[in-house]
């Protein structure tokens, strides 16, 4: 059985290491991984507000006065003389706002080209037409468009330009930003937040080749960074775009700082639709905030970072390996909660270690093996200690006591074919009288009456913690330390002897009363090592000793006349403190050269 359940062990266990395989290159697990990720994100970021980055909201309050947008583009022109005053000059002004075409004034358009041309710290944005992505991109490569919306003509060359495509996982998130994208024409695009870093004087070494080897459905493309989001909204300095208009902010404000334009607005966007994304630590954040929480990363050179594949590999293999194992050696209780804890330690360690360096670790799918090892392996333990149980009880459940065989199961004893060398006391029981008994009995009431006696026998053994090995007739063998280890084993066979000639009075004086014949029973007890175990062949198997000391108790019960109950000189050194014995004596025995002392028990010592 065991050797049966151990190949069903190795092949289910293989089966499922390929089932991981196979589920982590599906990315089926991704949402859950991503969850992770914003979760560590959301609770790790210190919202400490970076006062080189001003947001310019086009407001609900601007719009209240200015009216409804697209407004005249002269309102441009005087927000940009408001903000370049003096010594007060931004290093950026990064507009998240398309300009792609003439307006309906032209006058308009020439008075902010005019003052474009007045300030070279200006960005408008481009948008590229990255297409198919999956289907038209090359891994490895800079995102390609195939169209690049750009800036009005008239503006085109009067500005920088970066691009404000947003990058979004499947499940919506802005998680990832390119900061170049590629041109039709092969021309490089930065992004809006590293061109205005960039114009702002800041070291972006670092980030001109940077490939983040994320874990999204999207290719892995080059100059790609996991956003980290550590400002939400309300941590970033804003001010109304009316305000700056009408001269209300100081112009020091704006000194040395990155000024982003967007929309705040409900209802506003460069697309008509809403100007707002989900992030992972805020659910409707407008994209103007997402390009200023990339500049400060950028500006104080963050890294989201993730570990070799190698060891998300290895840890996958420990703990598939870990969870194969210890359901087989611990209780079921123990590895749950060893289950349980294992992935408490692995949920808290990965969210330590990015806490601590800003490096992510995979791991869905070493909980994902994890959890598989151990439900199967512990389903198959307990269908493995189920059937052990059946075949336990099956075996001894009507020879020894309840208790025994719930010993047996939770000790986890094989039972096979062989024996080992143990201990044990042996009892040897026969009904005196039976021969003329049975003559007057009819089978049917001879049975009955057998089975009276041998009720009170079995109940009487089990009750002390014995073992019934067999009943041979009229006759009977029982076994006491084995198979599990009884303290005091001798006691209890002396014990259980007693007890059972108690019993045998009752049962005598009925037989007595009802067919006029006397029925008695003769023990014999001795101690002594033997062979115990299961004994047969693989069709039939049964547990029992054999032995010298076996016959010993044989010979000893085979001398006893009715009533009586005799005891080796082994077993009377051990209960001569709870029982009285008469003064014994020497006897010889068949096949025996010397004799062997025997006593007599009389009663309990009370």
């Amino acid at each position: 059985m065991r050797e049966k359940i151990k190949y069903i062990a190795i092949v289910l266990n293989v089966v499922l290491l390929i089932a991981v395989y196979i589920i982590s290159q599906s990315h089926i697990l991704w949402n859950i991984d991503h969850q992770l990720a914003d979760f560590n994100m959301k609770e790790t970021a210190h919202h400490e507000p970076n006062s080189k980055i001003i947001i310019v909201a086009i407001d609900d309050d601007s719009l209240e006065v200015l009216g409804r947008f697209p407004w005249d583009r002269s309102v441009y022109a005087a927000l940009l003389d408001n903000m370049n005053l003096e010594d007060n000059i931004p290093k950026a002004i990064a507009f998240d706002v398309i300009f792609s075409e003439e307006s309906n004034n032209m006058d308009s358009d020439m008075a902010f080209a005019q003052a474009l041309a007045t300030y070279p710290n200006v960005i408008l944005p481009v948008v590229g037409n990255t297409g198919l992505t999956e289907t038209t991109q090359t891994k490895g490569q800079l995102t390609r468009a195939t169209s690049v919306l750009k800036p009005y003509e008239l503006y085109a060359d009067l500005v920088q330009q970066a691009h404000i495509n947003r990058v979004s996982s499947l499940d919506g998130v802005i998680r990832q930003a390119w900061l170049h994208i590629q041109g039709p024409d092969g021309e490089v695009i930065p992004s809006l937040a590293y061109k205005a870093v960039e114009m702002a004087g800041y070291d972006l070494t670092k980030y001109v080749n940077w490939t983040d080897p994320r874990k999204t459905t999207e290719k892995v493309m080059k100059n790609t960074i996991t956003v980290d989001y550590e400002l939400s909204t309300e941590d970033f300095t804003t001010v109304s775009f009316i305000d700056v208009l009408e001269g209300n902010i100081p112009a020091d404000w704006f000194q040395d700082a990155i000024v982003f334009i967007g929309f705040t607005a409900v209802g506003l966007s460069n697309d008509g639709g809403q100007d707002t994304g989900i992030t992972p630590i805020e659910k409707n954040m407008k994209l103007v905030y997402v390009h200023a929480n990339i500049a400060n990363q950028l500006m104080i050179g963050a890294m989201v970072e993730y570990t070799p594949d190698w060891i998300e590999l290895a840890l996958t293999m420990l703990l598939f390996a870990l969870f194969v194992a210890l359901p087989w050696k611990l209780k079921n209780i123990y590895s749950f909660l060893l289950f349980i804890f294992t992935a408490a330690i692995v949920l808290y360690g990965q969210y330590a270690l990015y806490e601590s360096t800003m490096t992510r670790i995979v791991v869905v799918n070493a909980l994902l093996a994890m959890v598989l090892a151990y439900l199967a392996n512990v389903s198959l333990k307990s269908y493995l200690d189920n059937v052990q149980k059946s075949f336990v009880t099956r075996q001894f459940g009507r020879y020894i006591s309840p208790d025994l065989v719930k010993q047996i199961v939770a000790k986890d004893i094989d039972i096979e074919l062989g024996g080992d060398l143990k201990l044990i006391t042996i009892l040897f029981l026969d009904i005196r009288g039976f021969t003329p008994l049975s003559e007057k009995l009819s089978p049917p009431e001879l049975v009955d009456t057998l089975n009276t006696m041998f009720n009170m026998i079995t109940e009487t053994t089990l009750r002390n913690e014995g073992t019934i090995d067999k009943f041979i007739g009229d006759a009977a063998m029982i076994l006491f330390n084995a198979p599990l280890e009884v303290k005091e084993h001798e006691r209890m066979a002396v014990q259980t002897a007693y007890e059972i000639q108690q019993g045998m009075k009752k049962i005598r004086d009925e037989i007595l009363d009802k067919y006029d014949c006397e029925v008695n029973v003769g023990i014999g007890i001795h101690t002594g090592n033997v062979v115990v175990g299961n004994i047969g062949s693989y069709l039939r198997v049964d547990y029992t000793a054999i032995g010298d000391n076996v016959n010993i108790a044989a010979r000893i019960e085979s001398q006893t006349k009715k009533g009586q109950v005799h005891v080796s000189e082994q077993v009377y050194e051990k209960t001569k403190a709870f029982f009285r014995f008469d003064e014994g004596e020497d006897r010889m025995f068949k096949g025996k050269s010397h004799p062997i002392r025997v006593y007599e028990v009389i009663e309990p010592i009370q």
